[in-house]
């Protein structure tokens, strides 16, 4: 098999908003009126983007669109991903910088969608192999815009980056967080950046260690083409190697799409995505049951320290690890634990919430390794929002599907549906009951008469918010090759004020 060197750029979301002026005057006396409740209403507009699966010449590559099925009908739209007018990709070492040597891949085809979807409910599939696959930059409209959701599934099967690398598209922005990435010598961890506009952008690597920042002048001000992708070997950001590195990536000007790809030359390799906005409490759901190894890594962006009481929450409640029932996290240092044989055979989602009553806000991922000696993989949990109105897995398979689903406060009620295939296969659904403190990790449905790949949407019945996680397993050769996907909110949905115009507002 030949190496995919693809950048999927991933997305942002644009929303169709209604505007107006709400009436705050009862006409004829004088009093007022009390605003109609906001609704939910599907977006108009959805962009995706994805880094570039690998740099093995042994990688295969999967990507699956899909749209859920809307409760109402909308107008029709496109949906697809296309490659990249420019795929230029730096090697961002302190030589090379000076240099200013990059190296390029083959010219893309920017009018030629690499995946399209068709229809909503059913996936689409596409299929890429080799080092010089271009970056694609995805759009959604109409109807197909809702929910819109792409997953980029990459297996390589042997050398340091062997592995079973998942990731889903998610939106550009400015401001990302990546606790649990590294500088030590067994691994060679990249930042992706992948600029999905028609202007440059410029961007900043800063680096955090367990003493604090990792001084690099080589990691500020680098600059990402329009509709391109730059890769930055961190090792090179810095000469202290350091076990436990968190990084941050911020935009001067622009927005980028960035994510971690991380190996570890004896335990294979996957992506590492943002950990959820800085929170004074986390949720980071999914750990497998069978973790040999669980390495929490956390980071407080601001200036106070935070004192972490930590909790896993399992199959019947929540417990606190042995001999790490509390996190002492420094200002700006990234702290890490192994909590080892965490789970005890037993699926959970780790829970942190402050031990002081103080509301820091931190960052926090998980580094999960499963298997024994030479037959090891990893896999990256970073801490995760709830799944709210919906959210959705794209790339499921008949086997090796397994959905966690975790309440930490109060029980909660989800909605699971399992997708036509993408080659056949009759949708199902089932509900689950989670719950309150608890994760229940499950083998989830799957189509009657299943073709191809399925797509998992998880939607919010009642009760408090539940976090979910799919963990994606493929073995080979005695390896238990997985990745784990988180699964926040699509933003499929926006709450739009209800309003209508008053022109009485304008009377003297």
């Amino acid at each position: 098999m030949k190496s995919t060197s693809l950048s999927l750029i991933a997305g942002a979301v644009a929303l169709a908003a209604v505007t107006g002026f709400a009436a705050v005057t009862a006409p004829g006396d004088g009093g007022t009126t009390q605003a109609k409740a906001a609704e939910r209403l599907p977006v108009e507009r959805s962009s995706l983007l994805c880094p570039a699966p690998g740099l093995s010449d042994l990688a295969e590559t999967t990507y699956t669109s899909f749209t859920p099925l809307a409760k109402s009908g909308g107008a029709d739209g496109t949906a697809g991903a296309a490659e990249l007018g420019s795929t230029a990709v730096k090697d961002a070492d302190t030589k090379k910088d000076k240099d200013d040597k990059d190296k390029k891949t083959k010219k893309a085809d920017p009018d030629k969608p690499v995946v399209s979807l068709k229809e909503p409910g059913k996936p689409a599939t596409a299929e890429a192999s080799g080092g010089d696959a271009p970056a694609l930059v995805g759009t959604a409209t109409g109807r197909l815009a809702p929910g819109w959701t792409a997953q980029q599934t990459t297996t390589v099967e042997a050398g340091d980056s062997r592995g079973l690398l998942g990731v889903s598209c998610t939106a550009p922005d400015t401001d990302f967080w990546f606790p649990a990435a590294s500088t030590a010598k067994s691994r060679e961890d990249y930042v992706h950046l992948t600029n999905p506009d028609d202007t440059a952008a410029v961007a900043d690597i800063e680096l955090y260690g367990p003493d604090g920042t990792l001084k690099s002048d080589v990691g500020e001000g680098i600059t990402v083409p329009a509709r391109s992708g730059v890769r930055v070997l961190i090792s090179t950001l810095t000469s202290k190697a350091a076990d436990d590195v968190t990084v941050h990536v911020t935009t001067r000007t622009g927005r980028v799409g960035a994510v971690v790809r991380a190996a570890d030359s004896e335990n294979g390799s996957d992506w590492l995505t943002a950990s959820a906005d800085p929170a004074s409490t986390l949720v980071l759901p999914g750990i497998p049951a069978d973790a040999t190894s669980v390495r929490l890594v956390a980071f407080v962006p601001g200036e106070d320290d935070a004192d972490l009481e930590l909790k896993l929450l399992g199959k019947t409640g929540a417990i606190s690890p042995a001999g790490h029932e509390d996190l002492h996290v420094k200002s700006r240092m990234t702290a890490g634990v192994d909590l080892k044989n965490l789970t005890r055979g037993e699926a959970g989602s780790l829970l942190l919430k402050p031990a002081d009553g103080k509301t820091t806000p931190v960052v926090a991922a998980l580094r999960v390794v499963r298997g024994k000696g030479d037959k090891q993989e990893v896999g990256y949990i970073p801490a995760t929002g709830p799944v709210g109105a919906q959210a959705t897995a794209a790339d499921n398979r008949a086997k090796g599907s397994v959905l966690s689903l975790t309440a930490p406060g109060a029980a909660g009620s989800v909605k699971v549906t399992a997708s036509a295939g993408s080659k056949g296969g009759t949708p199902v659904s089932k509900t689950y009951q989670v719950g309150a403190g608890t994760t229940l990790a499950v083998t989830p449905p799957v189509p009657a008469g299943l073709k191809g790949t399925y797509a998992l949407t998880v939607e919010t019945q009642s009760g408090g918010p539940v976090h979910a996680a799919r963990t994606l397993t493929v073995p080979l050769d005695g390896i238990p090759m997985f990745t784990v996907q988180t699964l926040p909110d699509d933003g499929g949905t926006v709450e739009v004020p209800a309003a209508e115009q008053d022109l009485s507002v304008l009377d003297d």
